[in-house]
């Protein structure tokens, strides 16, 4: 085996390693960088990055995330919903230890966010086949801030491409509803927070 072969295995497994820090992944899950789509979101995550921030000069808008409210079905729920708010996109299955780690800090989001008036946490829970698990879930843990019920993670194509493998995965959206950070791994409150508060003084 050459040297330079070596190196570029080598690069390719802390890359992988780097993405499946602080989630949990699945590979037999669909998900990969978005093919170019003009005027919208597309996703890339350069050298494997598990947080990625764009300036505002960068942001392009996503899709209309839209689907079943997981606490009322039937009801359905779309990011339009909440047109010129900032929203915190939170891709979460109760099976995944990071996300069940991380649902303290997002409530401690929801709530500043509320207080603002600007905003909300809006989840979409991934891989829950059993919908009752889920609202149990919620429910156990006080969550009060919706989440769509997504199992097969279709949102992923509205949202540019976003890995439909690595969960959790947190996306803040600007008030024109633009990604201004990517996070491929567990957060926290601090972490966000920290991105949204800059995005309510923006018009």
């Amino acid at each position: 085996m050459s040297q330079i072969f070596r190196k570029l295995v080598g690069v390719a497994v802390v890359g992988a390693l780097a993405l499946s820090l602080g989630s949990c992944s699945d590979k037999n899950t669909a998900g990969h960088d978005a093919v170019a789509i003009g005027g919208q979101f597309q996703f890339h995550s350069p050298g494997g990055k598990t947080e990625i921030f764009y300036s505002e000069d960068e942001r392009e808008p996503v899709g209309n995330v839209s689907g079943d409210d997981l606490v009322n079905p039937g009801k359905t729920i779309n990011l339009d919903d909440y047109a010129g708010k900032v929203v915190v996109l939170n891709a979460w299955g109760q099976w995944c230890a990071p996300c069940r780690a991380e649902v303290d800090d997002l409530e401690n989001v929801q709530t500043e966010l509320e207080k603002s008036g600007q905003g909300t946490v809006l989840g979409i829970n991934v891989r829950d086949h059993n919908r009752q698990i889920a609202q149990d879930f919620i429910k156990d843990n006080d969550v009060n801030y919706p989440s769509i019920y997504d199992p097969p993670f279709l949102a992923a194509a509205s949202l540019g491409g976003i890995p439909a493998s690595v969960i959790p995965t947190t996306i803040v959206l600007d008030k024109q509803h633009r990604p201004a950070a990517v996070f491929l791994r567990s957060i926290t409150d601090k972490e966000i927070l920290d991105v949204v508060r800059p995005l309510l003084e923006e018009s």
